[in-house]
């Protein structure tokens, strides 16, 4: 990758410029993006999230192409979440004059690729100067239908608790990435590293969930017990999870001894994996798998029982 010339030397249009040469889109690079008129019967589904430097992600740790990948993927899983797909993305981003232009193109082409896997487009956003790298994403979405959102507060007793993607593989990650440095964490626990460093969610899940039954829904970006508890608080109900069916993987165990800790803290209170987690009255929807139910109470339970941990990520 060249390093020159930096955002400073190139100047804010140019830049731009090069932006939207790595992530092209017919309908980005006027004053604001047009979007094409819905289709009938539909609801636009929008959400934002942040990524600041030394917080959500290291330099040392991540490729700029995986900053963009995770960029796109933490804002796309909360549209998912709501049973709605994703159509557009804008980016806010905000980097030092010394920043590489290079590696801004490269950020960019992470965020061009992680939306076409959506059949999705970056269309527009904003570049200034800060004193460290800030990218901020705001995705648009699509509701299809006349089903409801699959909102946080419609969780049902009775109903079973499913999940799609791993659990706890994105905290194990960051303890490896911690106690290794990228560059000696040890080969085989390279899926747990990338679950961290460029997470991934098969794209159509939150809308198979949504027509097969389910009725609430989250994605584990704080937290098992934390995302799972907040169905159970607005629902007004409890959730008892099966410990055999979230319990650590062989892969997970092996790290927790690598690295001295405890699996199941990643488990239970490790997020930003993007497990999609979803109450339904149906059986699991394709791609996803039983790991408990709705019951009479409040909270979270494991097995009946409290959780061994039932802290998770908090923004401060």
């Amino acid at each position: 990758m060249d390093a020159a010339p930096t955002l400073e030397e190139l100047g804010e249009h140019l830049v731009i410029q090069e932006i939207v040469a790595a992530a092209p889109s017919a309908i980005n690079g006027d004053d604001a993006a047009v979007m094409y008129p819905a289709e009938p019967n539909t609801r636009t589904v929008a959400t934002t999230d942040t990524l600041v430097e030394g917080r959500h992600f290291r330099r040392e740790w991540s490729t700029p192409r995986e900053v963009g990948h995770k960029a796109i993927v933490q804002n796309f899983a909360d549209v998912e979440a709501m049973g709605a797909r994703p159509l557009a993305a804008l980016l806010s981003f905000a980097a030092p004059g010394d920043t590489p232009v290079g590696y801004v193109k490269e950020i960019a082409s992470g965020i061009a690729e992680r939306c076409k896997l959506y059949s999705a487009q970056l269309v527009g956003g904003d570049l200034t100067r800060a004193d460290q790298l800030i990218l901020t994403v705001t995705a648009l979405g699509s509701l299809g239908g006349s089903r409801k959102p699959l909102t946080l507060d419609a969780a049902r007793v009775g109903q079973r608790i499913v999940a799609h993607g791993k659990i706890g593989y994105s905290a194990a990650g960051l303890a490896l990435l911690q106690h290794y440095g990228r560059a000696h964490v040890p080969e085989r626990f390279e899926p747990l590293v990338s679950a961290h460093v460029t997470p991934h969610l098969e794209p159509g899940r939150g809308i198979v969930a949504r027509a097969t039954g389910a009725t609430s829904m989250t994605d584990n970006s704080d937290g098992l017990v934390v995302d799972v508890g907040a169905i159970a608080r607005r629902s007004g109900v409890g959730i008892d999870l099966e410990a055999e069916a979230i319990a650590p993987d062989e892969l997970l165990l092996a790290a927790g001894e690598a690295v001295n800790q405890d699996p199941w803290e990643w488990v239970l209170s490790g997020g930003e994996d993007h497990t999609l987690i979803a109450a339904t009255d149906k059986d699991a929807a394709s791609g996803f798998r039983p790991i408990g139910r709705v019951v009479k109470g409040a909270g979270v339970t494991v097995d009946g029982a409290k959780p061994r941990y039932n802290t998770g990520w908090t923004s401060y």
